[in-house]
C-alpha cells in the first residue's frame, strides 16, 4: 500500500537507505524531474530515484496515487520497475531499477550485423511487455525508441521498457481523450480528437518496426500540417531502395499495426500470433548498414534536430480543442535522453509561446531532421 512518508526531516530518512553516490548525482534531467543515481546501503545495489517536485503533480494526487500503487505491482522481464516510493513534504521520490545497457538505436548502429530477425526479436520483447501492460489494464501511451533501453551491456540483454510518465490505467468500459504521446508516435485517433484506448500502443509499436527496418520514421515532413495529414490518414510508404530487402511478411505485420481503424488494429495478442514474430519468416540477410546509416542520420545524437516538434504538436492540439480534455492540459512530450516528466502541468504555457516564437524567428531549422530522401 502507499502509506506515504511524511517523516521530518524526510531526507534523514532517505539517506539512511541510500547512499547517493556524489560524482553522478545528476543521472539526468527533465522538464520537472531528475533522476539520480543511487546506491542502497542494505545490498551495495545501484537503483535509480527520480525526484518529482510536487508542484509538477498539483491538482493530480488521488489519481498519481492509484497509477503509482499499479506501477509498483508491475512484474516482468522487459519493463522497468518500480521499487519503491518516498514522499517528503515538497517531493515524490520513485526507485526505480536501474537499466545501464543504452539505447535501442545506439546498440543497432555499434553492432556490425542486423536483420530482420534481430528486429523480430527486438519487437517480440516489446509485444509480450505490452501485453502484460495492457492485461493489467494499464496503457503505457509513449511508445517510443528513447523509452526502450538494454538491462545491461551483454549481447543477449533484454530490452527495456521504461518511463512510465504518461502511462494510465484503463478503467473497465471507459476510452480515454488526453492528447498525450510523441509527436511522430501517436496514433491517428490521438490527434484526431476521438477517443481512444490500449491500441494506441500498438500503433505505436507498428511505427518502432518501422523504424527498426530502415532506419527513418514512417512520417516526415518538414511543413507540420503536412505531417499531421500523413499520420491522420495514415499515409506511409516502403520506399525503395530501402524496403527492397525487406519481407513482404515484415511490411504485412506493419501494416496490421499501422491500421488506421483502431478496430481493426491488430492488438498485442494478435501480433505476437504472427508469422513475422512466432514464425520463421523473418530474413536473416543483414541489412545492417542500410538501417545504422538511416539511424545516424535521422536520429542524430543532438537531440535539438527532431522532426517531431512536440510544441507544434502542442499548439496544433489546442486548435482541436483538447487543451482542456478529461485529464487536464495537453502532454505530448519532446524527445529527450533520459526519464521525462510525469505530468506537464499547464503553467508550462508560457514556456512553449517562448519556443513558438524561436520558432517564427527561424530557429525551427534547427530542429528539422535531414533528408532521409
Amino acid at each position: 500500500s502507499l502509506s506515504f512518508l511524511l517523516c521530518d526531516p524526510f531526507k534523514k530518512i532517505l539517506h539512511q537507505l541510500f547512499f547517493f553516490l556524489p560524482l553522478f548525482w545528476l543521472f539526468c534531467r527533465g522538464a520537472f524531474s531528475e533522476v539520480v543515481l543511487a546506491e542502497e546501503k542494505s545490498t551495495q545495489r545501484l537503483v535509480a530515484v527520480k525526484c518529482i517536485p510536487k508542484k509538477a503533480l498539483e491538482g493530480k494526487e488521488n489519481s498519481i496515487e492509484n497509477e503509482i500503487a499499479v506501477l509498483h505491482r508491475i512484474k516482468h522481464e522487459n519493463i522497468v520497475s518500480l521499487e519503491d516510493i518516498f514522499e517528503s513534504q515538497s517531493h515524490l521520490y520513485l526507485v526505480m531499477q536501474l537499466v545501464s545497457g543504452g539505447e535501442l538505436f545506439d546498440r543497432i548502429v555499434e553492432k556490425g550485423f542486423y536483420t530482420e530477425r534481430d528486429a523480430s526479436k527486438l519487437i517480440h520483447q516489446i509485444l509480450d511487455a505490452v501485453k502484460y501492460l495492457h492485461d493489467m489494464g494499464i496503457v503505457h501511451r509513449d511508445l517510443k525508441p528513447e523509452n526502450l533501453l538494454y538491462y545491461s551491456m551483454d549481447e543477449d540483454s533484454n530490452i527495456m521498457i521504461s518511463d512510465f510518465g504518461l502511462s494510465k490505467i484503463e478503467d473497465s468500459g471507459t476510452v480515454m481523450s488526453t492528447a498525450c504521446g510523441t509527436p511522430g508516435y501517436v496514433a491517428p485517433e490521438v490527434l484526431a480528437q476521438k477517443p481512444y484506448s490500449k491500441a494506441v500502443d500498438c500503433w505505436s509499436i507498428g511505427v518502432i518496426s518501422y523504424i527498426l527496418l530502415c532506419g527513418y520514421p514512417p512520417f516526415y515532413d518538414e511543413n507540420d500540417a503536412k505531417l499531421f495529414e500523413q499520420i491522420l490518414k495514415a499515409e506511409y510508404e516502403f520506399d525503395s531502395p530501402y524496403w527492397d530487402d525487406i519481407s513482404d511478411s515484415a511490411k504485412d505485420f506493419i501494416c496490421h499495426l499501422m491500421e488506421k481503424d483502431p478496430t481493426l488494429r491488430y492488438t498485442c495478442e494478435q501480433a505476437l500470433q504472427h508469422p513475422w514474430i512466432s514464425g520463421d519468416t523473418a530474413l536473416d540477410k543483414n541489412i545492417h548498414e542500410s538501417v545504422s546509416a538511416q539511424i545516424k542520420k535521422n536520429f542524430a545524437k543532438s537531440k535539438w534536430k527532431q522532426a517531431f516538434n512536440a510544441t507544434a504538436v502542442v499548439r496544433h492540439m489546442r486548435r482541436l480543442q483538447l487543451g482542456t480534455s478529461l485529464e487536464g492540459s495537453s502532454q505530448i512530450t519532446s524527445t529527450s535522453p533520459c526519464h521525462r516528466h510525469l505530468l506537464l502541468p499547464a503553467k508550462e504555457q508560457q514556456q512553449e509561446e517562448e519556443e513558438e516564437q524561436e520558432e517564427e524567428s527561424g530557429e525551427i531549422e534547427a530542429q528539422k531532421y535531414d533528408s532521409f530522401a
